[in-house]
């Protein structure tokens, strides 16, 4: 589902994410973010949207080039975790930054867009829910 099909909140809006256009924000201040690469990464979308009754947290989808989709977690629950081939995380571990992009809520945000914009504040994608998900969809096929 995309904003397109959601109701949208515009008077919530936490301060990272960006009035017009889209910006690039530090992972691990306000959330880190896992990115998952094309048709992978919008199924497990679909998958978080189906367990959670519609309402997985913050998800940002790419139209172009590599098809990105970040699942935006809660900071610092990313580094410490073990994650599937094909999951690139962003978050401020030691001797590491990484920079996510965040659409506006609403206008030209071209290539990127909300698959499922923010509720809340403090509500992100649940890390252990996203991993077993990612952990089941790419999980390479069982050998004969």
């Amino acid at each position: 589902m995309d904003t397109r099909n959601r109701v949208v909140n515009l008077d919530f809006a936490p301060d990272w994410i960006p009035v017009s256009g889209f910006r690039l924000r530090k992972a691990g201040v306000q959330f880190d973010a896992v990115r998952v690469d094309g048709d992978a990464g919008r199924r497990i979308a679909d998958a978080l949207e189906q367990m959670t009754g519609g309402d997985p947290g913050p998800i940002v989808a790419e139209a172009s080039g590599r098809r990105g989709v970040y699942f935006l977690v809660a900071p610092r629950t990313t580094a410490h975790r073990s994650w599937p081939p094909g999951a690139t995380r962003f978050n401020s571990a030691a001797g590491r930054i990484s920079y996510v992009p965040v659409p506006a809520l609403r206008g030209a945000t071209w290539p990127l867009s909300w698959r499922c914009p923010p509720t809340t504040a403090d509500r992100f994608v649940h890390t252990l829910l996203l991993r077993t998900v990612a952990q089941q969809i790419l999980a390479p096929p069982p050998e004969n």
